[in-house]
């Protein structure tokens, strides 16, 4: 897929509140400092689509970003560790939640994570909860450039057994770089692959 045209549609705090259309999502969610946003802006080929910053737990609203004019790439906050009070935090949680209980334009999630660390609790809570309310997402593990490829491999491999122990089979997963560009073909065929398949059933 080549993305050709790029732009943001709104940011808000109430799923109720977001677009009416009926176009497929894709979520991108992650701890803070995953490199969330310099990841949709390497897929979209556009340096400032969504807002990178030094400072974790920027993102704190739902943005809805529209792709080729057919689907909407969504950039949800990160949960985790974010320079925000705890009453903020409670407060964009909770949309999270809400967003991926009652959006039904939700095609799949992309869980972020970061390659060049080990299996963290609140990841694979996350993906605990995902699953256990019925949501398809899939692994993007992040900074691949900062790792050789033989670590690469065993970090996956970690998150692999961990999530195994649990599950009767492991998430499909993305293996990225937003300065190399690694991953972007990948990422962007499996969303092409998913809408073609919906527009056949």
């Amino acid at each position: 897929m080549k993305v050709k045209f790029a732009e943001f549609v709104m940011s808000n705090s109430d799923v109720a509140k977001c677009p009416k259309s009926m176009l497929p999502e894709y979520a991108f969610i992650g701890r803070s400092n995953v490199g969330k946003s310099s990841l949709i802006n390497m897929l979209t080929d556009r340096k400032s689509l969504a807002k990178t910053s030094g400072r974790p737990g920027k993102t704190q609203l739902i943005n809805h970003f529209l792709i080729n004019k057919n689907w909407h790439l969504v950039d949800l906050p990160g949960y985790g560790y974010a320079r925000v009070s705890k009453s903020a935090k409670k407060t964009f949680q909770k949309f999270i939640t809400q967003y991926f209980n009652y959006r039904e334009q939700l095609v799949s999630a992309f869980v972020l994570v970061d390659v060049r660390h080990k299996p963290q609790p609140v990841d694979l809570d996350f993906m605990q909860w995902l699953g256990e309310h019925g949501i398809p997402f899939s692994i993007i593990f992040t900074k691949a450039d900062k790792l050789k490829s033989k670590a690469i491999e065993n970090h996956v491999n970690d998150y692999k057994t961990v999530l195994l122990e649990t599950w009767e089979e492991a998430p499909n997963y993305f293996v990225t770089s937003s300065s190399k560009g690694i991953g972007k073909d990948d990422v962007l065929g499996y969303i092409e692959e998913l809408n073609r398949d919906m527009l056949i059933n």
